[in-house]
């Protein structure tokens, strides 16, 4: 029964390498294997399924999406990057690193990997071409600011891993907030260093564009463009590391002060909110989807002995438990190159977890290394999902070469943040304890 367990996992794996649909696919061979082999385990999947929909933590999935989109729509991020751009226009890689940083509020107030490169991708892309910046960086800028969703919270990826592992949303959040900003300080270290050896990649603005800028009401529409911003930054997070509000109630309120902050700019229709109110619908139901089809997997798995025989393998295996985090690191590397960060916290980790309980690892420690981990494979070729969103967007004269090249190093820099939250663990908890 064990050796059936398996072969149902890898069978489940390669169909969806294959690209049959990952939640038909998770729930239809599990429910096939269960009532052939276990069917009164099948019993307890109604209430494993009621288990999940009475979870309040993620509550906070729909309602973060929701806010996401929603504050895209408002047009701030175009103002932000606009005004960024001008403040940092004369600093070597100045537009690139205002990329990066309207990139990491973005992240910061939505979370949503794929929805935030697209965004960059239509604003910035253009803007960063026109100004003679070479396609690899421009690209590579884009990419790696898009997806640092994974990690900053209030990432939909945390949500997902902390119900999973079982693990307090807030303590990932706050664990995240270290290693993200790493990523961010070390981007624009790389851009500042190559725009200053390379600057004809990365020309700076003139004089005559910023002085043009700073000629209508400067002062008011730096002000705006920050604000706003911070102020749905500082309720939500603000909110949650205060200890005043839950993820899902902080999610709330970001929700709604990103629709008030549609309204203020003007941008609040009923085709906004059509739009905002279906993306997040489609999103929510391919998660929980998902969801469902994961729940069933992990209860068969179980039900056929999987889970135990794994535990007794490792144990017996004499593996020591920063040698199995490895291997578990590598494992969840490489599936990244072909399915979605979803199905990798839904299919792998709930099968790992109770190996890392065994071997009594830290779950908040390993639950920020997978988001790291993740957030690398999203931008590694060839298969980096981040890559196939920007050039869905970008113009004919940038070629998949350009991505691929542009986006190397920003792949190394993610993987030394990988390794230093590897090896100094306590980074994670600075200014927590």
């Amino acid at each position: 029964m064990e050796y059936i367990a398996i072969l149902m996992f890898v069978v489940v794996f390669a169909l969806i390498l294959v690209g049959y649909p990952v939640a038909l696919t998770l729930a239809g061979l599990s429910i096939l294997t269960g009532l052939i082999f276990v069917p009164d385990f099948l019993d307890l999947l109604p209430l494993r399924i009621m288990g999940i929909l009475e979870n309040q933590v993620l509550i906070a999935v729909p309602l973060f999406i929701f806010m996401g989109l929603m504050f895209e729509k408002s047009g701030l991020a175009e103002r932000l990057l606009v005004t960024m751009s001008m403040l940092l226009g004369r600093l070597h890689g100045g537009l690139a690193i205002s990329v990066i940083i309207v990139g990491t509020l973005l992240a910061a107030s939505s979370g949503i990997v794929g929805a935030t490169v697209v965004t960059m991708g239509l604003i910035s892309l253009p803007v960063m071409l026109k100004k003679g910046y070479s396609p690899e960086l421009a690209t590579g800028t884009i990419c790696s600011s898009g997806t640092l969703g994974q990690i900053i919270p209030p990432s939909v990826v945390l949500i997902l891993l902390g119900s999973v592992m079982n693990v307090s949303v807030g303590s990932l959040f706050k664990a995240a907030v270290v290693p993200g900003f790493l990523l961010v300080i070390a981007y624009c270290i790389y851009i500042f260093i190559y725009a200053y050896l390379y600057p004809e990649h990365a020309p700076r603005l003139t004089r005559a564009e910023i002085n043009e800028f700073k000629e209508d009401q400067f002062l008011k529409k730096t002000l705006e463009a920050f604000i706003f911003p911070m102020l749905l930054i500082l309720a939500v997070l603000g909110s949650i590391f205060a200890g005043i509000a839950s993820p899902t109630e902080a999610a709330a309120l970001g929700a709604v002060g990103a629709i008030l902050l549609t309204i203020y700019q003007k941008k609040f229709t009923k085709d906004v909110l059509k739009y905002v109110c279906k993306e997040t619908s489609h999103l929510t139901s391919m998660v929980f989807l998902i969801l469902l089809g994961a729940t069933t997997l992990s209860l068969v798995f179980r039900g056929l002995g999987g889970e135990k025989f794994l535990i007794q393998s490792i144990t017996q295996s004499g593996l020591s438990p920063y040698v199995f985090l490895l291997l578990i690191m590598v494992v969840v590397f490489i599936a990244g190159f072909f399915i979605d960060f979803i199905e990798i916290v839904f299919i792998i980790v709930p099968v790992i977890t109770p190996l890392l309980a065994v071997y009594k690892i830290d779950l908040v420690w390993v639950g920020i290394l997978l988001a790291v981990n993740l957030q690398t494979s999203f931008l590694s070729p060839p298969f980096g999902f981040a890559l196939f969103y920007l050039k869905g967007v970008a113009p004919p004269s940038v070629t998949t070469a350009h991505l691929y090249k542009g986006i190397i190093p920003f792949v190394i820099i993610q993987l030394l943040v990988l390794l230093l939250v590897a090896f100094f663990p306590n980074i994670i908890y600075f200014g927590n304890n």
